[in-house]
């Protein structure tokens, strides 16, 4: 790293990095949900399944985003010695670090099929969507500002870039990195 340089990553990586297994594994928890009878039956599972995905999904794109707004406000130019993680490092250190929580979700999503059929999987989808839509929203200000946010993985290290120990957000230009503004594969 040399002359004080410090590891960037991107926010809306971060953000997006649960989006896949998220959605994976709520969609085999609801089809699994869908082949057991449950308590209370199919119909009233999906039913039930479906406006958890709304309000999931409402609840995860909402969630914190006046702490984004106040840190991209206050963001600092990268310095030049400052190092871009890449976005499959990101996506593979955030999926590491919370392998554990997403087997713990799976499961609970298919134990609740035993009362619920399918609601819990599709909890599990909906955050998805959450994480998407907020990925969205945060690519859409990227854009507008043409500038990139980044933070420091040492402050991020939990998956949280808006937790506790964030100080501030660092930008780039919009062609910085490998991954388009709102955290996509650049193509």
């Amino acid at each position: 790293m040399g002359r004080g340089g410090q590891s960037l990553a991107r926010v809306a990586v971060i953000v997006r990095a649960g989006a896949v297994p998220l959605w994976w594994l709520g969609v085999l928890a609801a089809g699994i949900g869908v082949v057991l009878p449950g308590l209370t039956g199919r119909r009233i599972g999906v039913y039930v399944g479906a406006a958890l995905f709304v309000g999931c999904a409402a609840a995860v794109a909402l969630v914190r985003r006046r702490g984004y707004t106040e840190w991209a406000e206050r963001a600092s130019r990268a310095g030049k010695f400052d190092y871009l993680q890449d976005r499959a490092v990101t996506l593979r250190n955030w999926r590491r670090a919370h392998r554990w929580w997403l087997l713990l979700a799976f499961l609970v999503a298919v134990g609740s099929s035993l009362a619920l059929p399918a609601a819990g999987g599709l909890a599990l989808a909906g955050a998805r969507a959450g994480l998407w839509l907020k990925a969205a929203w945060q690519g859409r200000r990227e854009r507008r500002d043409e500038a990139l946010l980044w933070v420091r993985t040492d402050w991020a290290g939990s998956g949280q870039p808006v937790g506790k120990k964030v100080k501030g957000y660092r930008t780039t230009g919009t062609g910085a990195g490998d991954a388009v503004p709102g955290g996509a594969r650049r193509r």
